[in-house]
This record gives C-alpha cells, sequence and structure tokens, in this order.
C-alpha cells in the first residue's frame, strides 16, 4: 500500500504541481506590456496571460492531491513526526498560502478587464455621453507602469513559491536525520 500511495503522491505532484509552477513562471512575462522600444518575436496577448491564469486555477484544484496523498503516505511509513516531513509539510503550506493568497489573486487583478467592467467606467461614460475621455495618454502610460510594476512583485514572489517547492523535493529525496534510508 505505501508503494501505491507514494506512486499517487509523486505523480500528482509531477502533473499538478509542475503546470502551476511553469505557468505561474511565465504569467508575468505575458501579462507585461511590451515597451515601445523593446524587441521581441514573441506575441503577447492578454488570451495567453489568461489562458495561464485558468492552468494555475484549475490545476492548484488537482494540486490538493499533493499533500492528501503525501500526509497518507507518510502515515503509513510511520515518519510523520520526523523533522524533515514536519519541515515539508510546513513549506507546503506556505507555497500554498502564496499561490491562494497572492499568486491568483495577482494574476486575477493583472489581467485586462472586459468591456463593460467597473473598471471600465470612463469608456463606458464616454461611450453614453458621445465623447472620448480626456486621459492625454498619462492613464495609459500610468496603466502600463502599474501593470509591469505588479507583473514584476508577481514574478518575485513566483520564484519563492518555485524555490519552496524546489525545498520540498530536495527534502523529499535526501530525507535528513531519515531511518527510512534514501
Amino acid at each position: 500500500m505505501t508503494k501505491f500511495l507514494l506512486s499517487v503522491h509523486v505523480l500528482a505532484a509531477i502533473l499538478a504541481i509542475g503546470p502551476i509552477t511553469v505557468a505561474a513562471s511565465m504569467f508575468p512575462r505575458f501579462v507585461r506590456p511590451q515597451a515601445a522600444d523593446e524587441q521581441s518575436t514573441e506575441e503577447r496577448t492578454p488570451q495567453t496571460a489568461a489562458l495561464l491564469h485558468r492552468i494555475c486555477r484549475g490545476y492548484t484544484v488537482v494540486g490538493v492531491a499533493v499533500p492528501v496523498f503525501g500526509i497518507a503516505t507518510g502515515a503509513q511509513m510511520g515518519v510523520l513526526t520526523d523533522a524533515w516531513l514536519v519541515v515539508s509539510i510546513v513549506l507546503t503550506a506556505i507555497a500554498a498560502a502564496l499561490l491562494l493568497a497572492v499568486i491568483l489573486p495577482g494574476q486575477e487583478r493583472l489581467l485586462p478587464q472586459p468591456a463593460g467592467t467597473a473598471t471600465d467606467t470612463a469608456s463606458t461614460e464616454a461611450a453614453s455621453t458621445g465623447t472620448a475621455p480626456d486621459t492625454g495618454g498619462t492613464a495609459t502610460t500610468a496603466t502600463a507602469e502599474t501593470t509591469r510594476a505588479g507583473a514584476a512583485r508577481l514574478a518575485m514572489v513566483t520564484g519563492i513559491f518555485n524555490l519552496l517547492w524546489a525545498t520540498v523535493v530536495v527534502l523529499m529525496i535526501v530525507r535528513p536525520g531519515s531511518t527510512t534510508g534514501a
């Protein structure tokens, strides 16, 4: 039974956490507006950023299986109180909190809002009065700078999230102080 639980735990980690780390890492690059002087062959579209966000959100639900099967495996092996496993559980909880409280909401804030939403009030008012809003170009520049700054912060938090998972993987492989062998 231990081998089955461990296999499901490892497969769930690879198939659920892997896509989250990749999609979350790619998201800031695709949501950040391209600077006028920036030369790039990749096309940054809102659809790509939205797809990466949906991948993160969807795989987060599936990712719940990772700690569930991990704890079941640890209980089966009798190592739930070993320091390496306790530290791994704490790091997993921190990574999950970052994902749920910072990364996913940060992605949603950075995604372009569809027309007609609360953030599109100036355009709605302009459409109803038949006049164009006078932004003088500064609103667009400010929005681009805000998005750039938000994407940079999100990239940093995502990097921390990925480092937490890398540390958990190393702890799972090395199992320092474990008597069950490595």
